[in-house]
C-alpha cells in the first residue's frame, strides 16, 4: 500500500467492536514512520487491548541495523506521543523485549499477533514455542507494507539515510 493511500486509512475511526481481546506486536520502534503506524492502527483496529514489544537497547544491537538505534527511553517516549496522539494510549501496554519473543510466548490469554511481511517468520517461530507450552497459537494478522513515492518499503534506515520522510516523501537533494 502507498503511503498517499495509507494517509486515508488513518483517518478512518476504529471499529466499536473488536475480533480480539488481546494483540500483541514488536519492533524497534527507532524512527517512528508510516510502516510503524500501520502495524500499530492493524492492532487497533483487531484488538480491545495491544501489547506493544519495544527492543531493549541491548537486543537492538544484536539485530544487525545499519544505523545507530535511539536509546530506548527516547523510544519509548515518541511511541507514546504517537499512542496519544491517535487516541490508542488507554489500550496499550508498552513492554521492553530482551528477545524477538517477549510475552507472545508467554502469556496465555494472548489471541493475535500483528506482523509486517519482513518479521511473518518470528510469528511462526511464536506459535511453535507457544505448543511447546501447550498454548493456543496465536492468530497472525499480517498489515501490508507502506510503500515510499518510489515504491520501496519505507523504513526507518532510508529515513536515517536521508531517502524518504517518515511518511514516505522522496527527499530532494
Amino acid at each position: 500500500m502507498y503511503a498517499v493511500d495509507f494517509e486515508e486509512e488513518l483517518k478512518t475511526p476504529l471499529p466499536a467492536e473488536r475480533k480480539y481481546n488481546r494483540v500483541c506486536l514488536g519492533g524497534t520502534f527507532d524512527v517512528i514512520h508510516y510502516g510503524h503506524l500501520a502495524l500499530l492502527l492493524t492492532a487497533f483496529r483487531n484488538g480491545k487491548k495491544v501489547t506493544i514489544g519495544v527492543t531493549s537497547d541491548e537486543f537492538a544491537k544484536k539485530l544487525g541495523k545499519t544505523h545507530d538505534v535511539k536509546p530506548y527511553n527516547e523510544r519509548i517516549s515518541n511511541l507514546k506521543k504517537i499512542l496519544e496522539k491517535y487516541g490508542w494510549i488507554d489500550d496499550a501496554t508498552i513492554v521492553k523485549l530482551d528477545d524477538p519473543y517477549g510475552p507472545a510466548v508467554t502469556d496465555a490469554i494472548m489471541e493475535a499477533i500483528v506482523v509486517s511481511p519482513f518479521t511473518a517468520f518470528r510469528a511462526l517461530e511464536i506459535n511453535t514455542i507457544r505448543a511447546e507450552s501447550l498454548m493456543k497459537p496465536l492468530d497472525v494478522i499480517e498489515c501490508p507494507l507502506i510503500l515510499a513515492e518510489d515504491g520501496k518499503p519505507i523504513s526507518s534506515s532510508r529515513i536515517i539515510k536521508g531517502e524518504v520522510t517518515p511518511e514516505g516523501r522522496l527527499v530532494r537533494s
